[in-house]
């Protein structure tokens, strides 16, 4: 049996509706839905959800894990949120929170201008921090890495956009050589 397969998930501030293959999870922070593979069973028993596979074959203990996992970040997701928190490094670099979107100052000739999906929120906490929530781990993940991917650090001065947690390895320069 897969180790993360067969843990039940706990659902006691959830509601969660099953139809089929159809799992949808409703919180206070939103609601989200997946559609589990045909070969996972996915079963409401009190306040636990229990994913079950039907054999032992390899692609179904990948897919039992897999499902189980899904799920349980989809109830995380709607009762406490994820977030990821990016920090800007660099002379003159930093970000502005517009009405519709984010604005970026990162050593290029022009602004660049971020406008987020509506599921996301985003807070800009100083002019060299940027707060990304939401409750689909998945967008938030993307969204943080789309906001990286405009300056990503560079391993010489360390500039650019990185994961607050993110350690930037650096090179010594030429002068450092001799």
């Amino acid at each position: 049996m897969s180790r993360i397969g067969k843990k039940p998930i706990n659902i006691k501030d959830v509601d969660v509706k099953i139809s089929g293959q159809d799992v949808t999870v409703k919180g206070k922070l939103g609601e989200l839905s997946m559609t589990a593979h045909p070969n996972i069973t996915v079963k409401a028993e009190g306040d636990e959800l229990i994913v079950t596979r039907p054999n032992d074959q390899k692609a179904n203990r990948a897919l039992h894990g897999l499902t189980r996992a899904l799920l349980q970040n989809m109830v995380t997701g709607v009762s406490e949120g994820f977030k990821k928190s990016l920090k800007i490094v660099g002379v003159g670099f930093r970000a502005e929170l517009k009405p519709n979107g984010l604005l970026l100052n990162v050593g290029y000739s022009h602004p660049i201008f971020f406008i987020p999906p509506k599921e996301i929120k985003i807070e800009v906490t100083s002019p060299t921090e940027i707060t990304i929530s939401g409750a689909d781990k998945e967008l938030v993940g993307n969204v943080a890495a789309k906001i990286r991917s405009f300056r990503k650090p560079e391993p010489y001065k360390g500039k650019g956009i990185k994961y607050s947690d993110e350690v930037i390895i650096r090179k010594a320069g030429k002068a450092a050589g001799k």
